[in-house]
């Protein structure tokens, strides 16, 4: 009985040891490993880049023997800021937003070919943006690159499209920030749109004093012919019955040197005058 109750807390003590030896194993060596949500696992052998890649979740390993770098899948932006000429050679310095993530189904090729996210922007996107960049405004003047902004981001984000996909990295969208230009062609713009506003004002207000003539002479057109269809239009006749019609009934007070009454013709036509 005593060797029985003896060798039970001894094997207790063994089970004890093994489990805190294999919890210390497991978190020393590690035999599985968690892909985080946006992530995808590239998964090494002896440090040679394998086929498979680990999707989200917990996956299991051969400690030493397998190690998995993880890489994000999710959409980046990133800022850039790139010098350029024009067709006219005018200075150009860019700053653009690049929509950018690696493709989930080349992780393990981006990883081997170029290498982490900073490895992606410094090696392969920063100097795609600068070449890009060049081959389209080379394309235009300066005024045209102001002008047609919509139609140089268009070529930009297909080129650089094409040129990075290749490399497993998938441009998203592209955003011209800003242009700048150097200061002697920025002033000559400033002198050229207010040369082009003086010059509006100006036809605007030649226009305002061609528009007030043409009226005045509209308007004196106007009263001629009024003063020629009045002129048409007062007979002797009508003006007699426009006397008569204002007439009181009463005779002036004042007579002439003769002392004459003034003369009225109030005779009345006869049938066949009002005829005619």
């Amino acid at each position: 009985m005593k060797t029985t109750e003896t060798a039970f807390p001894y094997n207790l003590a063994l089970y004890i040891i093994g489990g805190v030896v294999i919890l210390i194993g497991a978190l020393l060596f590690k035999p599985f490993t968690i892909v985080n949500a946006g992530e995808r696992g590239v998964v090494m052998r002896f440090g040679k880049v394998q086929d498979q890649i680990l999707d989200e979740g917990i996956h299991p390993i051969i400690p030493i023997v397998t190690s998995v770098k993880t890489l994000s899948v999710r959409v980046q932006k990133t800022d850039l800021k790139a010098d350029a000429a024009s067709k006219d050679l005018q200075k150009i310095t860019a700053d653009l937003a690049i929509n950018w993530n690696i493709d989930p189904t080349k992780t393990n090729q981006v990883y081997q070919q170029v290498g982490s996210e900073e490895q992606i922007v410094d090696g392969i996107l920063n100097p795609a943006v600068s070449e890009v960049l060049k081959a389209a405004t080379a394309k235009k003047t300066a005024l045209e690159i102001i002008t047609k902004r919509t139609e140089l981001k268009a070529e930009i984000d297909k080129s650089l499209r094409n040129r990075l996909a290749p490399y497993g990295v998938l441009v998203r969208d592209v955003s011209l920030v800003n242009f700048g230009f150097s200061p002697e062609f920025s002033k000559a713009i400033e002198s050229k749109q207010i040369a082009e506003q003086e010059a509006k004002q100006a036809e605007f207000l030649a226009l305002k004093a061609t528009q007030e003539a043409q009226a005045q002479v509209n308007r004196a057109k106007g009263q001629a012919e009024a003063q020629r269809l009045q002129r048409m239009t007062l007979t002797p006749e009508l003006l007699q019955q426009q006397a008569i019609e204002k007439w009181n009934g009463q005779f002036p007070t004042v007579m002439g040197g003769n002392g004459a009454l003034p003369f009225v013709n109030i005779t009345v036509p006869d049938s066949e005058s009002a005829k005619k």
